[in-house]
């Protein structure tokens, strides 16, 4: 079994950007759990309706799906979310899950610099309306890496780097 990593936080925090840096310096494949929301989630928060836990389960089960397949060959990088203890659990089998806890890099940000970044952001389907609907989802992972988003993206993955160990 390979590792899957998952870099997680809100909406415009840097997952992809983080994620693309991570999975080249580990060379696996990355993903981005967007990819992954069939086309009525998308619509919806396009339109400004923050997704459900409804909306999320048929989501969060494919990608679970993926991560079994991508550990079985040669592990990935994947940019998700993952705002609820429950999100993140549904992402991996209870067996599973508890080795997983590790390898999840959480990117720390406030309001405030998520808003600023989402502002100046084009040609996403997110509505910055939904950023505070995203911090009342969040639940803050008491496990894996913690990082804040602030720190320059290189120094973000040296620092990810020296904890898993590469």
């Amino acid at each position: 079994m390979k590792n899957v990593y998952i870099v997680m936080g809100v909406s415009g925090c840097g997952k992809s950007t983080i994620g693309k840096m991570l999975s080249k310096l580990l060379r696996v494949p990355f993903y981005d759990a967007d990819d992954f929301h069939p086309q009525v989630n998308v619509d919806k928060m396009a339109s400004g309706t923050p997704l459900q836990d409804e909306d999320r389960w048929p989501w969060l089960d494919s990608l679970a799906l993926e991560i079994q397949q991508w550990s079985n060959d040669k592990g990935a990088v994947l940019a998700c979310s993952a705002l609820k203890e429950s999100y993140r659990e549904r992402l991996f089998s209870e067996s599973a899950f508890a080795k997983a806890k590790q390898h999840f890099i959480y990117l720390n940000a406030d309001f405030e610099t998520i808003s600023s970044r989402l502002a100046s952001r084009k040609n996403h389907f997110f509505d910055p309306a939904l950023l505070q609907s995203q911090f009342d989802t969040l639940e803050v992972p008491s496990y894996g890496i913690h990082i804040d988003v602030t720190l320059e993206k290189e120094v973000i993955i040296n620092r990810v780097q020296q904890i898993i160990q590469l």
